[in-house]
């Protein structure tokens, strides 16, 4: 007979734990140092934040409400940053062979967009302000202003000093390639008379006549980022700062001067900073969402071109590509036609060689041997 009812101790699925899930991110976040400063951090920004806002809409203060507006989106950097330190540790899988680290990427190009956004409003509430300053409340705008210079300066000292400068994957893993070119590269090409390497620091051949080699040559272990968001944080909090500094002067000019014209001055430079600051970071995030070649490898890649062309037995370089996967791990792909006679498997070390020496954490390399 079949049971009625299901016992307690019999299977039951599995349920998904939030609080688990938060509780692992958090601690993920107080295991490392940077993230843990990051975290800290954020919750005496997000803090004060909410004290500046405040205090900006009682007193009628658009320098002191665009100054918190500047803090609250330090946050969500802050918090991308906090993101990206767990997510990045994430392992790749089958959809997505790369892993996560470009989620922080996509963070900070998001929130440059708001920020952009948030500039422009308080530019333009500050222009026509301008036009008809407002009265605003400044008996205690100055001590809420000099306190949030504070904040700042933590900020900047706790980057400086934690989370400022740890970025490795420049260096991480370049030592790690592999060029083991284990196929026909005795100069007796089989059937069509290619040799195809992909790059993964171990080879094999198909001795089925057809020619195709594959190697490899690129770290085995999964690219990890490091300190992407930090530089993008550290232009906020800088930016926040003389914004602070800002209110603080018009401040003193209203209670000294009754100058009331210098709120919403003050908050069109506060707009003008925010723009300054995070100009650079959507510049860096887009080109690394378009895939353009690394910056800081537009004049290395040229001279590693060259000198893989003069490598004896090398007839012709072409179609290579260059991209950024994240801050600093640099990906390439690229053909090279040799002579029939050629030592491919030195031509592959060799090749991978140069490029790591330029900074390339992960190269994948065809090579196609030429025809008689």
């Amino acid at each position: 007979m079949l049971p009625l009812s299901i016992k307690d101790d019999e299977y039951k699925p599995a349920k998904f734990n939030l609080l688990a899930k938060i509780s692992g991110w958090f601690r993920s976040i107080l295991s490392d140092t940077t993230s843990r400063n990051l975290f800290f951090f954020l919750c005496l920004n997000l803090s004060f934040a909410f004290v500046e806002l405040s205090y900006g809409i009682w007193s009628n203060s658009l320098g002191l409400i665009s100054d918190s507006f500047h803090m609250f989106f330090d946050c969500t950097a802050l918090l991308a940053g906090l993101a990206a330190s767990v997510i990045s540790r994430w392992r790749s899988n089958d959809s997505f062979s790369y892993g996560y680290v470009r989620a922080e990427v996509l963070a900070g190009f998001v929130n440059g967009l708001f920020l952009i956004f948030t500039a422009f409003f308080i530019f333009s509430e500050g222009v026509e302000r301008a036009l008809e300053p407002p009265h605003v409340n400044h008996d205690r705008l100055l001590p809420v202003s000099v306190a949030g210079l504070l904040v700042n300066l933590v900020g900047i000292f706790v980057f400086q000093h934690g989370g400022h400068g740890h970025s490795h994957g420049g260096d991480e893993g370049h030592g790690h390639s592999h060029s083991l070119f284990n196929g026909s590269t005795d100069g007796h090409s089989h059937g069509d008379g290619h040799g195809h390497s992909h790059g993964d620091g171990h080879g094999h051949s198909h001795g089925d006549g057809h020619g195709h080699s594959h190697g490899d040559g690129h770290s085995h272990d999964d690219p990890h980022c490091h300190g992407e968001t930090t530089p993008g944080v550290f232009l906020h909090i800088v930016a926040d700062t003389l914004g602070s500094v800002g209110v603080i002067i018009s401040a003193i000019l209203m209670q000294k001067y009754d100058l009331m014209i210098a709120d919403p001055i003050c908050s069109m430079c506060i707009s003008i900073l925010i723009g300054v600051s995070v100009v650079p970071l959507l510049r860096e995030s887009i080109g690394i969402l378009m895939q353009r070649t690394p910056p800081s490898l537009d004049n290395a890649l040229p001279e590693c071109y060259q000198r893989v062309q003069q490598l004896q037995g090398v007839y012709n370089l072409q179609e290579p590509h260059f991209w950024t996967l994240c801050t600093d791990v640099y990906i390439g792909t690229l053909k090279l036609l040799i002579a029939p006679d050629a030592d491919g498997k030195w031509i592959l070390s060799q090749t991978h060689n140069i490029f790591t020496q330029a900074g390339i954490r992960q190269l994948y390399v065809q090579i196609e041997v030429a025809a008689m």
